[in-house]
């Protein structure tokens, strides 16, 4: 039996070793990203880097984390998940990435499950509001925005509860994005007895849109939620337009359609911007009157003076200073176990003038609608 005692001893430091908690004693502290730098949506890539970069900045300049810097490491996926799973297997197993935060799309994420939970890594604030991501048996997944069935239901609330429409129609990317736009809207319909009168769609990275035009024009709805990238979405606008089966059709846009460069891409192709809705996650970026949007764009200003504001940059930043706080907050040794209860226990007023709580896995829990009139996005409030 005493002899057996090492053994034992030597079994319970492997298991120990195994299960400890690993502790980041660099100065600069490892947040890596994946996210389209290039190719169709590379509009995306630069808000995000803008919006969270700023904050990022600035906690450095002001030595917010005392002798520690954050040290923002992105790689460039284009919107491909196969691009992603490469970037998420240097971030994790030779960058060792503390966190990976702030990454772009639902295919995407989606196809890097099996590394996130083989290496246990943190996923914070990624850009998509898929149900797998609130799954609350992943407990190494937080999210900051609402979720794209939260989307949805208010679009639908609003175009049938409100103002009475009932036609209507969904156009959707073929791929786990488009999938979850489509389901949430199957039950936000169902819930209130009403059918899908018309659906369409098209390949992810791709301006193919004819056959889902053909599909939905006929139908002739009176609105239609759009669950793709801006440039197909306003490409689909573009066309709907000119044809009299559609010209009083109301396009419903999610936050991911990036409502900002989906106006532009209007404009360029000489579109009007009427009847458009557009759901976001965040509020205004020009609402001054919430403190937190005025220190975004003192600091976007400052450190990215040539970026345009915007709902997608505004969200970057407010989830890259929840980030840095819930690193501040760590007592001792910094662990990600220790950082995951601090994002799960952020303030609830930590971003002045924007109430966090975190339920279902996330932060924030309210969708604002939104009109694009007088050239500015212009909040619908009942």
């Amino acid at each position: 039996m005493i002899k057996r005692i090492p053994i034992l001893f030597f079994i319970l430091a492997i298991i120990y070793i195994y299960f400890k908690d690993e502790t980041f004693t660099d100065k600069n502290i490892t947040i890596g990203t994946s996210i389209p730098k290039t190719g169709i949506i590379k509009a995306w890539g630069d808000s995000v880097t803008a919006g969270a970069n700023s904050y990022f900045k600035y906690a450095n300049d002001e030595n917010l984390l005392g002798d520690k810097k954050i040290n923002f490491l992105i790689y460039d996926d284009k919107y491909e998940p196969e691009l992603t799973v490469d970037n998420a297997k240097k971030l994790t197993f030779e960058d060792n990435a503390f966190a990976l935060f702030g990454l772009v799309g639902t295919p995407t994420v989606k196809s890097i499950l099996p590394i996130l939970y083989d290496k246990d890594i943190p996923l914070f604030a990624t850009f998509s509001g898929a149900s797998f991501l609130r799954n609350t048996k992943n407990e190494n997944f937080i999210n900051f925005r609402s979720s794209y069935q939260e989307e949805i239901e208010a679009i639908v609330s609003h175009l049938h509860d409100e103002k009475g429409l009932s036609r209507i129609a969904v156009f959707y990317q073929n791929d786990d994005y488009g999938e979850e736009g489509y389901i949430s809207l199957i039950n936000s319909l169902k819930k209130r007895g009403l059918p899908l009168v018309a659906e369409g769609s098209y390949k992810r990275n791709t301006l193919s849109i004819n056959h889902a035009f053909n599909e939905i024009k006929d139908a002739s709805p009176e609105a239609i939620v759009m669950v793709g990238a801006y440039k197909t979405n306003s490409l689909f606008i573009e066309k709907a337009k000119e044809n009299i089966k559609m010209k009083n059709t109301i396009f419903c846009n999610i936050s991911f359609g990036d409502a900002n460069e989906m106006v532009k891409e209007l404009k360029k192709q000489k579109t009007n911007t009427k009847n458009l809705l557009f759901s976001q996650v965040v509020p205004s970026y020009f609402d001054t009157n919430i403190p937190v949007i005025l220190e975004y764009q003192t600091l976007m200003k400052k450190y990215y003076p040539n970026q345009e504001l915007g709902f997608i940059s505004l969200e970057a930043f407010l989830s890259a200073k929840v980030l840095v706080n819930a690193i501040k907050r760590i007592k001792g040794d910094i662990t990600r176990q220790k950082f995951l209860h601090n994002l799960k226990t952020t303030p609830y007023n930590l971003l002045d003038g924007v109430i966090l709580n975190f339920r279902n896995t996330q932060l924030l829990n309210k969708v604002y609608l939104f009109e694009y009139k007088n050239s500015t996005f212009e909040e619908m409030k009942n």
